[in-house]
């Protein structure tokens, strides 16, 4: 019997099995597919993070241990591909006679190298002019003494005589920060910023000048172990952290106390583990609906035969079938749909994952076999549930009705409704206050968790919006049909009253095509806008991050900045080019970053947001500059740690460069500036660069920020590298773009986009067109019989049209509303997804206007497929049916 009711099953509802198997197929290659995205995303991050990481591990070594024997536990250590040692040592200040100038600095730093040290860490120092070896002084103290290869600098010693060194290069720290780190200080003890003055010198000469000082203050001197470490690593971000702290750690106990291991690797694979949270948090929040979306779907398709069904297992009751023997026949079903969507799905994941993500970007088996557990369940709960449910709960004569009986829904469903709504909004409210954290990092544990409490929003918004369009839908077909006859009457003419009541009486297939269009539209336009945003913000960070498409940065010590902007702005390809003052201002005892603007001009070449600023647009605060101009914006970190009001009197310390001492500066606070071009994350100051130049007697430019119109960015920086010299610091923005902000935002999710927005259109598409035509298709008996009755085709035509009319714009109404608050939501919640926050959403106008033409034509295609089978011989269609 299984056999014939299977060959039955593919010749007459072969197109039925293969809707509801589509619909199992689009589920199953969603999941497998963004899963293939989170294994490429978690890969990417984690071999990003390692690539930018240049000195694996400094050990420092303890006061009175040998040097040598942490040496050769370092270079014992499994994974240790090379490990040389580097002292440090404190100069009390630097001078040199260039010219017939004598040139001096404050303290610094004195770096001694080994000969293969460049060879072994070969992004750790960039040679800018000179010779690669011997004695280098780094960029700014080249700039700070004027000193050039070949002059001659003296280097203080405190106790001790100075020592001279004649200069072979100047050369450019990269990776400053973390070199003058100090080992095994919290963050807060960590310096603000490099040393200014440096100087690098081969090891041997090192020993020479500053051993006889170790003796006499071994505080100003000290060791350390470079190593380079194997970056043979797991793909996620999290096990290659605890892999790499698990290695330090190791080693900190083997070196039992005569050394404490810097691990740079392990803090960068710790930034990296939380943004593969978010990536994490990308897939459940954008993934799983469409999912989610997809089951529903298939449920809506299986259920349009759900009355045909009916009719089928009660013929089969009264010829003597057992409860078992349906429900085999049922299991049957749901296993053919199951496989064959299983199947299906899994190969355009495949295909999908190739085109899109490459080729890291195909599934693992575990995500395999968990697409296809949920298609399983999807195939069960559409087809072998309900007719359990039919075969336990309805009688045969039950079953062979045609007309739904439906309850007419009570007043705790709309409190239900109203419950959800309102507690999405309250979830939402907390998720998105000051200090809300979606990635948890608690302190003192090596773990990071997520709060997935943030997932509550979004889906009762999505569960109460959908019960929500369902029950306005119901009432207007319950309660409005005078209504609605009246706005059917130029459709459907003198049957308008017929076509209503008909709607109303068979309600079931119009609410399903309506929320689930709804949702579809909703799922559609969420995910667009919050992608368009994302991809906009990306940009916004790395604009943030360079400053421009092409920044040139001077050394503060410079001199040369005004005849340099001159001759950059002369160059092809610029448009126009903005100088910014940087220096370094003392806030009480605060060392903070100080940006001098023209009010006028900065607001459009530095592409500024009024995201950036509190208390105001960036335009009113730079009018506010412009008016005032001891006017001070200072960062929201600065105003509140000082206790900051509108109009207070701040007095800076700055470099006056006629008494080449410090002298306070009289501001007035006016503003809150929370983030800047080219400016630090945390402290820095904002003001009038006229004013500054004026009270400093310098004015002097630290940075240009270069237009090129956003064309030619990397052939510009070219050329402005070229008619500055090495001296200048010139990046582009497609190159910051690759490393702006975190390692989340550096990914490309331009694969990810056109997976979910596609599926997001064959879903929407699906949602209206499909579920309409199989709604339209179980009424073909009623077309039939109407035609009998004497309609005429046009009549019959304004009933098909109207109920399409009605599930488009219904669900088209009720998809655009849930969508803009789902879009809202979403980018409030992911916020630590973007660094700057977005000023507004952007909002994707082709991709939406594609979604509408895409759902109308499927809606129009299977409103004409209807007319067509109306317009039909009554009785051939009858005699089909």
């Amino acid at each position: 019997m299984i056999r014939i009711w299977l060959a039955g099953l593919l010749r007459r509802r072969g197109g039925r099995l293969l809707g509801v198997a589509a619909g199992v197929a689009t589920a199953v290659a969603l999941l497998a597919a963004l899963g293939g995205f989170l294994g490429a995303t978690r890969a990417t991050m984690t071999a990003q993070s390692v690539r930018g990481v240049v000195t694996d591990w400094q050990v420092q070594v303890a006061s009175g241990a040998d040097a040598r024997s942490v040496l050769a536990t370092v270079r014992g250590t499994p994974g240790t591909r090379a490990a040389l040692p580097v002292g440090y040592a404190d100069t009390s200040g630097l001078s040199a006679i260039v010219g017939r100038t004598h040139q001096t600095t404050g303290p610094g730093a004195v770096l001694g190298l080994p000969a293969d040290y460049r060879t072994t860490f070969p992004g750790e120092i960039r040679v800018l002019a000179g010779s690669p070896d011997g004695v280098l002084l780094a960029q700014q103290t080249a700039a700070n003494l004027h000193a050039a290869p070949g002059d001659t600098v003296t280097v203080g010693r405190t106790g001790l005589p100075p020592v001279t060194v004649r200069v072979d290069g100047v050369a450019d720290l990269r990776h400053a920060d973390s070199l003058f780190q100090k080992v095994g200080a919290p963050p807060q003890a960590q310096p603000t910023a490099p040393p200014d003055n440096v100087v690098l010198l081969p090891q041997a000469r090192w020993h020479t000048a500053f051993d006889p000082l170790a003796e006499n203050r071994p505080d100003l001197v000290h060791d350390q172990i470079h190593a380079r470490r194997s970056h043979a690593l797991p793909h996620d971000p999290a096990a290659a952290y605890t892999t790499a702290t698990g290695s330090a750690h190791h080693t900190e106990v083997r070196l039992a106390g005569t050394g404490v291991v810097g691990d740079n690797l392990g803090a960068v694979l710790d930034a990296a583990r939380s943004d593969a949270l978010y990536a994490q948090m990308l897939f459940l929040f954008l993934g799983v609906p469409g999912a989610v979306l997809a089951g529903a779907l298939t449920t809506a398709v299986a259920a349009a035969g759900a009355t045909r069904r009916r009719r089928e297992q009660s013929l089969l009751r009264t010829r003597g079938a057992t409860a078992g023997r349906l429900l085999a026949l049922a299991a049957v079903e749901a296993g053919i749909v199951a496989v064959a969507g299983g199947a299906a799905g899994l190969g355009v994941a495949a295909l999908l994952g190739h085109t899109a993500f490459g080729t890291t970007g195909t599934f693992t088996i575990g995500w395999a076999l968990a697409a296809l557990a949920v298609g399983a369940v999807i195939a069960g709960g559409t087809v072998l549930l309900p007719a359990r449910r039919d075969i336990k709960a309805a009688t045969i004569v039950a079953g062979r009705a045609t007309v739904e009986r439906r309850q007419v829904p009570r007043a705790a469903r709309w409190i239900l409704a109203a419950g959800l709504l309102a507690g999405s909004l309250a979830v939402f409210r907390i998720t998105s206050r000051t200090n809300y954290a979606l990635i948890l990092a608690p302190e003192g544990t090596p773990t990071l968790s997520v709060n997935y409490w943030a997932f509550a929003g979004p889906a009762l918004l999505w569960t109460g919006g959908a019960l929500l369009a369902w029950l306005l839908v119901d009432l207007v077909l319950r309660r409005g049909r005078p209504v609605l006859a009246r706005l059917l009457r130029p459709v459907t003419g003198p049957l308008s009253g017929t076509v209503a009541a008909g709607l109303s009486r068979q309600r079931g297939t119009v609410l399903r095509a309506v929320v689930l269009l709804a949702l579809a539209v909703a799922f559609a336009a969420s995910t667009a806008v919050f992608n368009s945003t994302y991809r906009q913000q990306a940009g916004v960070d790395a604009v943030l991050t360079n400053g421009a498409d092409v920044t040139v940065t001077e050394s503060p010590g410079t001199t040369t900045g005004t005849a340099d902007a001159a001759k950059v702005a002369a160059l092809p390809g610029v448009r126009s080019v903005e100088p910014l003052q940087h220096r370094f201002a003392y806030v009480g005892p605060d060392l903070q970053d100080l940006y001098g603007v023209r009010p006028s001009t900065v607001v459009g070449a530095g592409r500024l947001q009024d995201a950036y600023f509190s208390g105001g647009t960036a335009r009113q605060l730079m009018d506010r500059l412009r008016h005032q101009p001891d006017g001070l914006l200072v960062s929201a970190e600065t105003a509140k740690d000082f206790q900051l009001r509108p109009g207070d009197q701040v007095r800076l310390r700055l470099p006056d460069s006629r008494t080449h001492q410090l002298r306070p500066v009289a501001f007035h606070f006016v503003g809150v500036v929370k983030e800047f071009p080219t400016a630090p994350k945390d402290s820095f100051l904002v003001a009038n660069a006229s004013y500054v130049a004026r009270t400093t007697g310098n004015g002097a430019i630290g940075t240009l920020l270069v237009d090129t119109g956003g064309t030619g960015r990397q052939a510009v920086a070219r050329h402005v590298r070229s008619a500055l010299g090495p001296a200048a610091h010139v990046t582009d923005l497609p190159s910051a773009r690759t490393v702006a902000g975190s390692s989340l935002t550096a990914v490309d999710l331009s694969g990810l986009t056109r997976v979910e927005l596609g599926f997001a259109l064959v879903i929407g598409a699906a949602a209206g067109g499909l579920v309409l035509a199989l709604g339209l298709t179980e009424r073909r008996r009623t077309l039939a019989l109407a035609s009998v009755l004497g309609a005429r085709g046009r009549q019959l035509s304004g009933f098909v049209w109207s109920e399409a009319g009605l599930v488009a714009v219904a669900g088209a109404v009720g998809g655009v509303l849930l969508g803009w608050a789902l879009s809202h939501m979403l980018v409030k919640v992911l916020s630590g997804v973007f660094d700057p926050p977005p000023a507004a959403l952007a909002v994707p106008w082709a991709y939406l206007g594609a979604l509408a033409a895409a759902v109308a034509a499927a809606l129009a295609g299977a409103a004409w497929t209807a007319v067509r089978h109306a317009k039909r011989p009554p009785l051939t269609e009858l005699r089909e049916l």
